[in-house]
């Protein structure tokens, strides 16, 4: 009897490939379109409906039953509340990591499990490896597309449940197998925007719509006062574009190097390699283990604390309170609250934290980012 595989499709040429794979494989195949988010609600570029179309046609190319799923009550109360959440407290969030985590390796498995599914399979770029029953989470065979980031908060529930179908290979060679079966989404764009808002140039405006704004004061890490923001949620650590004081002191670009809730400030610093960009340690919060127990410690591994970073070496430690210590080996620029902080050894992602607090490079630097407590 064949295997029952649920398959998340989205419209695009991965997870359209990860079918054909599927289906060459000997697996009985179904199609499940996620629908996470109102776009008739929203001021919205939400390319929902044209994405569910292309994945039907595909489907009915590939002879595959085909159906769609409302996730969004689910993706309100688990994801973009979560989002809401973390602006107020005047961070970042990634809310694709998120949304990996409590919509499509749980409320979608949950699902499929439902349906008597063997597996669930998503078109990501990542690797499952089983090894004496726990399952191990491996970067995707092509490093440039590579998606274990999004995937550090997945448990061995989900791992063992999950097949990544073209998680072995380029983003190449995807295309070429799509070209040849004449898939419909062969030739489609990637999407690179948020799940919920897709590529939106008015970013501030969405925000706007659902979080209360103030201006403030633009202060340079001298204690200047040179400019006013529009609101501390529009700005992230590092951000050098939009910030609106160009011309100003030495003619160097300017970028974010802090932001004070209480006070409402933003802090800026002049030039890319201001010493106050700079932080040699974090703390994260909320730390999820992909092995579900924390590893020994001290740590020694590398990390990634934004999608498509370097790896950087690090020293690892848990903290009393149930945190982690990231200790870098070397300073590291915009380190952003709110961002997830990844953990690799080698190939396997090791799991990950919410970014709480940066260590500054120089402590005078303390008071820009005044979360920082250790």
């Amino acid at each position: 009897m064949k295997k029952r595989v649920i398959l998340g499709m989205s419209g695009g040429v991965d997870s359209s490939v990860s079918g054909l794979l599927l289906k060459e494989a000997g697996y009985e195949v179904i199609g499940l379109f996620m629908k996470n988010w109102d776009e008739k609600d929203e001021f919205g570029v939400c390319t929902a409906a044209e994405d569910a179309d292309d994945a039907r046609r595909v489907a009915n190319q590939l002879d595959i039953p085909f159906y769609t799923i409302n996730f969004e009550e689910e993706y309100w109360d688990r994801v973009f509340s979560y989002f809401l959440d973390e602006y107020k407290k005047g961070r970042t969030p990634n809310p694709d990591v998120m949304c990996n985590q409590e919509i499509k390796f749980n409320a979608f498995l949950d699902y499929a499990l439902k349906l008597d599914a063997d597996y669930i399979a998503m078109g990501h770029y990542a690797q499952v490896e089983e090894k004496d029953g726990d399952y191990y989470l491996l970067r995707g065979k092509d490093k440039n597309k590579d998606q274990s980031y999004f995937l550090s908060r997945i448990d061995q529930k989900a791992l063992s449940k999950t097949l990544f179908p073209i998680g072995h290979l380029e983003k190449k060679r995807v295309r070429e197998l799509a070209e040849k079966h004449n898939l419909y989404t062969a030739r489609k764009k990637d999407s690179t925007g948020i799940c919920f808002i897709g590529e939106r140039d008015d970013f501030d405006k969405f925000l706007d719509k659902y979080l209360l704004t103030k201006d403030g004061d633009i202060v340079n890490v001298d204690g200047d006062k040179i400019g006013k923001h529009t609101g501390l949620i529009h700005y992230t650590l590092g951000q050098r574009r939009g910030i609106g004081i160009g011309g100003i002191g030495t003619g160097e670009p300017w970028f974010v190097a802090g932001k004070d809730l209480k006070k409402n400030i933003l802090y800026v610093a002049q030039g890319e390699n201001h010493p106050a960009l700079y932080s040699t340690s974090l703390i994260g919060e909320s730390p999820k283990w992909i092995l579900e127990k924390a590893p020994q410690m001290p740590l020694k591994c590398t990390a990634k604390f934004r999608y498509r970073q370097q790896d950087i070496p690090v020293t690892v430690d848990l903290l009393e309170d149930g945190n982690i210590h990231i200790k870098y080996d070397n300073p590291v620029k915009a380190v952003t609250p709110g961002q997830v902080a990844v953990l690799y050894e080698g190939e396997i992602c090791l799991g990950g934290a919410i970014i709480k607090s940066i260590e500054p490079l120089e402590e005078k630097y303390t008071y820009i980012n005044p979360t920082w407590a250790y």
